[in-house]
């Protein structure tokens, strides 16, 4: 039986790869006849593996032709340096298989990824033990070329530390491999990605990988499924999972892949709570509502808490449509005798607290939450009016009592700290990986004195845009950097985004600010843009970095002072 080998041809592009084998015609009966077992047998190891007394002429040869064939098709396809030692370890892979296929008498076509696994081995040393005893190590990677191309063999992540860049290369072409590897560094050189340096070798590993295990080394071809499917089979683990996710940042950049989810390998079950109608209803609601989305979600798992209690001690008013003023007054009154833990959802992050009552602000929170989803309900019409939440779910007398500000006050000493080590800040503050550090100095620099000089919340902070800083000399508008007014002589304006309550405003700072401002834009990397989530549109961030946005929630914390305690960015 013979059976013409598939691969990937696309005449419209002569760059594109396909398979040595692609338009040959093989024998591909997986039985190995007695006439081939003793031909194998007779041309004898040196035979085999072509050394001085090689003999071309043997009759036993042409009895296993068939057999030869491929093998010599692969090695003529491999992009391989044409020196006698990698000649020599290419034809004693040929003789490693033939002798395998004599003695398991079943022919490369039909082994299975164990049988390649038992003959590779996991490591240099296994596979010593399984191979040959002339078989050295330099033949491995050319039995695992033929294991990809002639066995569909894909499972290198079983071999150990396995060089997937050599061995795409000889497969794929050399120039092929090294011009997509380039185009992904290009995309996250850009964005400020450490894996853009030509001397990184995680960015090549994992692209290979991605390579060989979708038969192509066009990234045009690398799909959200095959994304998918290396996380879901664990695939790549620890550092090669993070680049896995930057190179499917990148190709979906190039717009060949969705980008990755953003809790991908992070984030918990999203909460239910209560009987089904109900949870309805809240997600109905959830996909109408026009708050922002963070706001969304606290009025949701506030809901879903009155739902558990709902299906613990009333079942009966699981449907909002049967809720009186009695109800609310039940949830009011169930709600004000709470303690922490009651219906939730997980108790992570509680343990301390548990069983202790309710704050006021807490209750507050519920309340307001409950308030807004009948309000809504009723004036979209989807129930009716029996009762006014306003006043059915108003906050008790006795919990707004409670309520009022809650100013930290910092005490002089400890501002003059954070003064000090913000205005001196260096690179050996900062926190520091085996990659260096996580984000560039200017950022943290940047970061820092806005916390400090500019008066903002940290959602304000993280939200700022490019061209956010101006500068003004008696009413006329001047370059930061210009050398003709100083700078204690200038005004540095800053534009603060719309915020939590009121619209977008421009306010005075200290021109140290609009300096280290100026500098982080300076060396900002070209970012895209993102989605502002309070304005719904489409901003270039000034804190951006690896084409994402900084966290509102980056902060600080407790750092070493050669002298005395102080704080120090985190």
């Amino acid at each position: 039986m013979t059976a013409p080998l598939s691969g990937n041809v696309n005449p419209d592009s002569e760059s594109r790869w396909c398979s040595s084998l692609v338009a040959h015609h093989f024998d591909t009966i997986i039985e190995v006849r007695d006439d081939e077992v003793r031909a194998i047998g007779e041309l004898g190891i040196r035979n085999l593996r072509r050394l001085q007394y090689h003999d071309p002429n043997a009759p036993g040869w042409r009895v296993i032709g068939r057999l030869l064939r491929p093998l010599e098709t692969v090695n003529a396809g491999l992009d391989s340096p044409a020196t006698a030692h990698r000649r020599r370890a290419m034809a004693d892979a040929v003789a490693v298989l033939l002798v395998r296929c004599a003695e398991v008498r079943r022919t490369f076509w039909g082994w299975t990824a164990e049988e390649w696994i038992h003959l590779l081995g996991r490591d240099q040393a296994e596979f010593h033990r399984n191979a040959p005893s002339w078989a050295g190590d330099e033949v491995r990677p050319y039995l695992a070329a033929h294991a990809y191309l002639l066995g569909t063999f894909t499972e290198f992540h079983r071999l150990g530390s396995f060089q997937r860049l050599t061995l795409s290369r000889r497969i794929f072409g050399r120039d092929r491999v090294n011009g997509e590897i380039a185009r992904l560094r290009k995309v996250l050189a850009e964005w400020g990605y450490r894996l853009g340096h030509g001397d990184d070798t995680l960015l090549p590993m994992v692209a290979c990988q991605l390579f060989l295990l979708n038969h192509s080394p066009h990234l045009e071809d690398l799909g959200t499924d095959l994304f998918d499917r290396v996380r879901r089979d664990g695939l790549l683990g620890g550092a090669r999972l993070n680049t896995l996710h930057a190179v499917q940042r990148a190709v979906g950049a190039l717009g060949f892949c969705d980008p990755p989810s953003a809790t991908t390998g992070r984030g918990t079950a999203r909460a239910a709570g209560g009987a089904q109608i109900w949870q309805q209803w809240v997600d109905r609601w959830y996909a109408t509502s026009t708050l922002t989305p963070r706001a969304r979600g606290n009025v949701r798992s506030r809901l879903l808490k009155v739902g558990r209690w709902i299906a613990a001690e009333h079942p009966d008013a699981a449907d909002p449509t049967a809720w009186t003023r009695q109800t609310c007054a039940t949830w009011v009154a169930a709600l004000d005798r709470m303690n922490v833990g009651d219906y939730v959802h997980r108790t992570t992050g509680l343990e301390k607290r548990i069983g202790k009552p309710l704050q006021a602000s807490t209750k507050d929170g519920h309340l307001s939450a409950i308030r807004r989803f009948f309000a809504d309900c009723q004036e979209w019409e989807w129930l009716p009016r029996r009762f006014d939440p306003g006043r059915a779910l108003a906050t008790p007398r006795s919990i707004t009592a409670l309520l009022g500000p809650n100013p930290r006050v910092i005490a002089d000493e400890i501002w003059a700290k954070l003064l000090w080590a913000g205005l001196n800040l260096s690179h050996a503050d900062l926190p520091e990986t085996q990659s260096g550090n996580f984000y560039p100095f200017e950022l943290v620099h940047a970061i820092t004195l806005s916390w400090l000089f500019s008066g903002l919340r940290s959602d304000e902070i993280a939200r700022l845009r490019v061209g956010c800083i101006r500068w003004q000399h008696d009413d006329t508008p001047i370059v930061g950097a210009s050398d003709r007014v100083l700078a204690r002589d200038a005004v540095c304006l800053l534009d603060v985004p719309a915020h939590k309550t009121g619209t977008a405003f421009t306010k005075p700072v200290d021109p140290i600010l609009g300096q280290a401002l100026d500098t982080c834009l300076a060396m900002r990397p070209s970012q895209p843009q993102f989605h502002d989530r309070r304005t719904g549109e489409r901003v270039e961030l000034l804190f951006a970095f690896r084409a994402r946005r900084v966290s509102s929630s980056f902060g600080f914390r407790r750092g070493r002072d050669p002298d005395r305690p102080g704080y120090s960015p985190s």
